[in-house]
């Protein structure tokens, strides 16, 4: 039986170099390029994989942010996927996962309305909030069952998926039933660039846009909002210069180092 995989992406900064504004403590977002978070990557290409895996299935992108990241979908599109749907939300900009995870929710059951749903997968995080938390919330919004840190999914039907889950002291084998969320890790394959057939059917793709009043979210979306709120950004600090050993001979090089690690107290 053919599978309905949606894939949750975000447009996140494509550069460390973010500028924060002095006076409010906020990025300043005007003008800063935006792509999908890398981590994501890997679970647009797991969906496409798995699609064509199993013939007749689709793939579905699907992403939450303010005006102009339905993009990032585009991008999606363009390496494999067939179609998506944005939700937009001027308020979330920044990294918010309780509302994130539930407005992917509400948009999950809207599209499960349309035609059920089998997968829903993330990346393990982003590289802008980096919680890690999103993918495991929304599973726990759908009341689905919620898999993280997944290298490989071995075996899938309409019904049970058998997945790959690294651990720090190994791999856990699990099976679980679908529908069902799991969150991917880099391992679980290599991310293919868009293709010209793509990128033409991107182009060409109609992206549903809908907003929280869509989701019938209204009266749950401000208090969503504003259950996380970044109150201040700042830059890292920046690295001191590191030190240069000199010598004349690997061996004098090598003594320097073991007496300034013995004398700054670090062996």
């Amino acid at each position: 039986m053919p599978l309905n995989i949606i894939v949750c992406i975000k447009n996140t900064p494509t550069t460390l170099n973010v500028s924060v504004d002095s006076t409010t403590g906020k990025v300043k977002r005007e003008g800063l390029a935006l792509a999908m978070s890398p981590y994501d990557e890997y679970g647009v290409e797991e969906a496409i994989r798995l699609k064509e895996r199993v013939p007749g299935s689709t793939a579905t992108a699907l992403t939450v942010g303010p005006e102009g990241s339905d993009s990032v979908v585009r991008e999606a599109i363009a390496r494999g996927c067939d179609g998506g749907a944005f939700v937009c939300v001027p308020e979330l900009a920044d990294s918010n996962p309780y509302a994130a995870s539930l407005i992917l929710a509400a948009a999950i059951k809207k599209l499960n309305g349309e035609k059920p749903v089998h997968l829903v997968l993330f990346g393990k995080n982003t590289n802008d909030g980096n919680s890690g938390l999103v993918g495991s919330m929304t599973a726990a919004q759908l009341g689905w069952p919620g898999v993280l840190s997944v290298k490989k999914i071995d075996a899938i039907d309409e019904k049970s998926a058998v997945v790959w889950r690294a651990m720090e002291d190994g791999l856990d084998i699990v099976k679980t039933s679908l529908p069902a969320a799991i969150s991917t890790v880099k391992e679980i394959n290599e991310p293919r660039l868009p293709s010209l057939k793509g990128k033409m059917a991107s182009k060409k793709a109609v992206i549903p846009k809908w907003t929280v009043a869509d989701l019938d979210l209204a009266a749950e979306a401000p208090q969503a909002l504003a259950a996380s709120t970044t109150l201040r950004s700042s830059p890292p600090p920046s690295r001191p210069s590191g030190v240069k050993i000199e010598g004349a001979t690997g061996a004098e090089k090598a003594k320097k180092l073991v007496d300034l690690l013995f004398e700054r107290k670090l062996v």
